[in-house]
């Protein structure tokens, strides 16, 4: 999994609090960036193939992006995967931040394929927060 921000801190928060609730002493593995290249905030192609290639083991990397521009990145990224050396394959979740990221960890550490983590994390989308209050 790839956390994609324009801030490292909150893609890093975001990476830890996911593999916290994965509640596993050995959860699948997390890659975030953040910022530009000019250590502003923003977000970088160069960055997120760096990361995909981290977490590559070979299954599929899914990677999830917080707002518009970085969601552009990305696509524009996969759009040209040889180009920038990403493994195969590579694929974006459309799902909300946070909770798409937990979802997607959670189901990768339970041994879930690409396309049950992509299906996780879009499924997101779906839950309604009204009505939830435990804590």
């Amino acid at each position: 999994m790839v956390l994609v921000s324009h801030s490292e801190e909150l893609a890093a928060a975001a990476g830890r609090l996911a593999v916290s609730l994965a509640g596993s002493d050995d959860p699948a593995p997390v890659a975030t960036t953040g910022g530009s290249l000019a250590d502003g905030p923003g977000t970088s192609a160069v960055l997120v193939a760096a990361a995909a290639r981290r977490v590559d083991q070979g299954h599929g990397v899914a990677v999830l992006a917080d707002l518009g521009s970085a969601v552009g990145t990305v696509l524009a990224l996969l759009a040209a995967a040889d180009e920038h050396g990403l493994p195969f394959p590579v694929r974006f979740a459309d799902a909300p931040f946070v909770e798409g990221a937990v979802a997607a960890v959670a189901t990768a550490t339970a041994g879930g394929d690409l396309s049950a983590v992509l299906d996780a994390a879009e499924e997101m989308y779906r839950q309604r927060k009204s009505g939830q209050h435990s804590l």
